[in-house]
């Protein structure tokens, strides 16, 4: 166990994160799903990008109704994934490589097969009665409160053995956690230590806002915000402003002890997932001193245009001083459209490197979910194959999120595209096909080797890793940003539009060409010719 010394690297400052899918990653064990063998197998692979943790989403104990976010044991690797054996030996094989390793910990909610829920569902009065939330009905016998679930419906289930219902944020068969009981906080602490002695590098905390209740379980009023296109639109749950169920206050003496926990151990850190409700006053209660060390929200992953002012908007928005919290940026993950199909760059697999710089080169950290350092276009996964129960409850307004969920490619001509030696979990698609690895390995060009040269490069600039930061005033498409340490200044130009961009540009402020980031911008008499999805990085001493 590797406890806390006096002086700690904060190596997440700055740092690319690597999102991994266990279940899309790569299947050893021939049943069509990842595992962690596969994790471990690829390890060289996820190097070479230059990253300098991975995320890997749940793989403990789970009925898999919500792919591993319904835990039925929190200290125990599903059978699905492994053993905890080969959790130690990918940890080990990872740390001998400089990656740390972050899991996600669903802390909110369990299944309702954990042992936990099973006996507090017994009765009122036993050792775990109020370890969930529960309420009596109203006298016309329905649920205590107004609260919707974010998978449809009523958060509220009704549980004949207790003869009260009891709180689900998603799915009915994942029961909130009642963190008003003092027992309940101690007790996923000491989950949260197991792993933390074991050598997790930190944790990715699912749906962090969402741990504590309103303990009068008031109504939520209506939603003022009426956003055409928003992420749960189609949902009635976007009708509610979530002033209650979600984002209490008690939420962050929470994290303090939970940050505390986390600051015995050395180089630890702690990912929160913020909601989309007042995501940015969120942010910057979440990651104040003692709380969460980085916090990424819904800003840029629910955004449908790549357009330059909503990076430099949001980023102003957070703040960038030296008293601000650090963000966490990220255009994909497994919940949202892969952002290649969300930005219509499905037919532009080049703008895929200039996208992962935009979210690199802004202060703080990133993540990159795998399949993005390929360009992968969203997946269409037809409704007779649809996995995830939230797409199949709000088909076909919302086709769920299996579209982002579906194998890495990893060999073109393969069967099964070099993930398995059995048909997949989820359909391998052609454009995914025609985007493998294998394939861009021998392209100097591709987008994973562009990126891998990016991502490479950038680690070896401080100014872009701890760097104060600048956002430049310049018109769509460009996004300007400056980056500042020991006197140096590293200025990037981004255009993350199709079209070429000429640019005015004095030498004093745009600074002499730096080379080595797999960027080509010509620079003659003032003027940068940027091409589309391309960039110029400049020095100024």
């Amino acid at each position: 166990m590797r406890r806390k010394t006096e002086q700690q690297t904060e190596w997440w400052k700055g740092a690319v994160i690597y999102q991994i899918y266990p279940r899309s990653f790569l299947d050893t064990s021939g049943n069509g799903t990842g595992d962690l063998r596969g994790i471990e197998q690829k390890l060289d692979y996820v190097a070479d990008l230059g990253v300098d943790a991975i995320w890997i989403s749940p793989f403990v104990a789970s009925p898999m109704l919500d792919f591993g976010y319904d835990v039925s044991d929190y200290l125990a690797v599903d059978p699905l994934f492994g053993t905890l054996d080969d959790f130690s030996q990918l940890l080990e094989a990872a740390h001998e490589r400089g990656i740390k390793v972050l899991m996600d910990q669903v802390l909110s909610h369990t299944s309702d097969r954990h042992p936990w829920f099973i006996e507090s569902r017994e009765g009122r009065d036993n050792e775990k009665a109020d370890w969930y939330v529960w309420a009596d009905a109203t006298e016309t016998g329905g649920p205590p409160n107004n609260w919707l679930s974010v998978f449809g419906g009523s958060s509220w289930q009704w549980e004949p053995r207790r003869g009260q219902y009891y709180l689900h944020n998603f799915l009915r068969q994942q029961p909130d956690l009642n963190y008003h009981c003092p027992e309940v906080q101690d007790a996923v602490l000491d989950v949260c230590r197991f792993w933390l002695d074991l050598g997790v590098d930190g944790f990715r905390l699912d749906v962090c806002a969402f741990y504590f209740h309103d303990a009068k379980l008031r109504d939520n009023p209506p939603n003022p915000v009426k956003q055409q296109g928003a992420h749960f639109m189609f949902n009635p749950y976007s009708l509610q402003a979530h002033k209650y169920d979600i984002g209490r206050p008690e939420n962050l003496a929470f994290l303090e002890r939970l940050r505390a926990l986390t600051d015995e151990y050395e180089d630890r850190v702690l990912l929160g997932e913020l909601n989309q409700e007042e995501g940015e006053q969120l942010h910057k209660s979440y990651t104040a001193k003692d709380r969460l060390h980085i916090a990424y929200g819904y800003w840029l992953l629910g955004a449908e245009t790549p357009s330059a002012a909503a990076f430099r908007d949001t980023a102003r928005a957070l703040g960038h001083d030296d008293m601000d919290g650090w963000p966490c940026w990220a255009i994909d993950n497994h919940d949202f459209t892969r952002s290649q199909s969300r930005f219509g760059l499905q037919d532009y697999p080049e703008s895929g490197p200039v996208l992962t710089a935009a979210i690199t080169l802004l202060r703080g950290a990133a993540c990159i979910y795998q399949g993005a350092e390929l360009s992968l276009p969203e997946a269409e996964v037809p409704y007779d194959q649809i996995a995830d129960p939230y797409g199949r409850e709000f088909y076909p307004a919302y086709r769920g999120r299996d579209g982002a969920r579906t194998p890495m490619p990893w060999a073109k001509d393969d069967p099964n595209a070099g993930f398995s030696k059995a048909r997949p979990w989820l359909p391998m698609t052609q454009p995914h096909r025609d985007l493998a690895v294998e394939k861009q390995d021998r392209e100097p060009g591709s987008p994973l080797n562009r990126t891998r040269t990016f991502i490479n490069w950038r680690r070896e600039q401080p100014q872009l890793l701890r760097g104060s930061m600048d956002l430049l005033d310049l018109p769509e498409p460009l996004l300007g940003i400056k980056r500042t340490l020991d006197g140096r200044s590293i200025i990037a130009i981004l255009n993350l539009s199709d079209d070429e961009v000429i640019h005015e540009c004095d030498e004093t402020v745009c600074g002499q060409a730096l080379s080595g980031h797999g960027f080509f911008a010509p620079y003659r008499d003032g003027r940068l010719e940027i091409p589309a999805f391309g960039a110029w990085f400049g020095v100024v001493e």
